[in-house]
């Protein structure tokens, strides 16, 4: 009797086991390219239906692709090179575009370590730069920021970790990432120091929800994401006190890929916080805003 127990014992435990693993094979699968992915900004493009006090746009893309430089696509170490472009087309006479933001950067990730149930943690670093292309006086004569044609220029550095798990309740992939972004003063124009913020913690949580079973999701796309994102300045700038809410940016986003679009989705999303388009960035937005939004991940 007793070995007729053990035996089942030893029956149920493997097929514990057995079905565990079919159930980790099942789900959608992550590797260091995936995971640097989700931390590069998304390319997107809004639709003029901004809401807010964002000035009145025909439309705002960010051009983000990405370049990667790996040994092999095993590697547990990678760099991805991004020319990063940002344009707003302003809904004024001829339809101008006024200092594109140029923001040319090279990222490090390391996969420092790997467990089974997509649980990874990798490090990151990021040397940037962000510039308008102009070369004009930074201030105009009444001492306000020359917005149209002033120089703007700030180099920087990040870095940080992502922290992947998945949600089997939820059915969804998470990732929460933490970072530390540092301008150093003889980085950035002499005119900026006292009133640009060198000094940024930013932190995100990204969610990807997918089906169980990879049969019904034949596209490997994420069908929802949402992604929201915080910044909180920490240095002394423009005279702000310490817990000025001029310190702090937010933003949520929410994705949805519907089947009869190829590699593109819609979007929603909410900002609050400095305007982050170059030599704008004394102005305060609170907008909610629309478009299309290049996809974000592929199993």
């Amino acid at each position: 009797m007793k070995v007729k127990a053990y035996l089942l014992f030893l029956y149920l435990c493997s097929s514990h086991i057995v079905f565990a693993q079919q159930a980790l094979d099942t789900l959608p699968q992550l590797n260091l390219f995936k995971i640097a992915l989700i931390n590069q900004a998304d390319s997107f493009i809004t639709f003029p239906t901004d809401i807010g006090n964002i000035s009145p746009l025909i439309f705002e893309a960010n051009l983000n692709p990405s370049f990667v430089i790996r040994e092999r696509k095993d590697s547990k170490l990678m760099a991805i090179l991004t020319p990063q472009i940002i344009i707003r087309m302003f809904n004024e006479d001829s339809y101008p575009i006024r200092t594109p933001s140029y923001i040319p950067q090279i990222s490090f990730y390391y996969l420092a370590s790997k467990k089974q149930a997509l649980n990874y943690l990798v490090l990151f670093g990021r040397i940037a730069h962000h510039s308008n292309g102009q070369e004009g006086n930074f201030y105009n004569d009444d001492t306000t920021i020359n917005i149209k044609t002033g120089n703007f220029a700030t180099n920087y550095m990040q870095f940080g970790f992502l922290k992947t798990s998945y949600s089997s309740k939820l059915k969804a992939i998470k990732t929460i990432k933490s970072a530390i972004e540092f301008h150093p003063k003889k980085w950035m124009l002499q005119e900026m120091r006292a009133i640009y913020s060198g000094f940024r913690w930013h932190n995100s949580f990204t969610s990807f929800k997918f089906p169980l079973n990879n049969n019904n999701n034949k596209t490997g796309k994420a069908k929802f994401s949402f992604k929201a994102e915080t910044t909180l300045m920490l240095d002394n700038f423009n005279n702000l006190a310490f817990f000025d809410l001029e310190r702090f940016n937010a933003s949520l986003t929410f994705y949805y890929h519907p089947k009869f679009l190829e590699d593109i989705g819609l979007f929603v999303q909410f900002y609050h916080g400095a305007d982050y388009y170059n030599i704008n960035f004394k102005h305060q937005i609170t907008a909610i805003r629309f478009g299309l939004m290049t996809e974000i991940l592929r199993f």
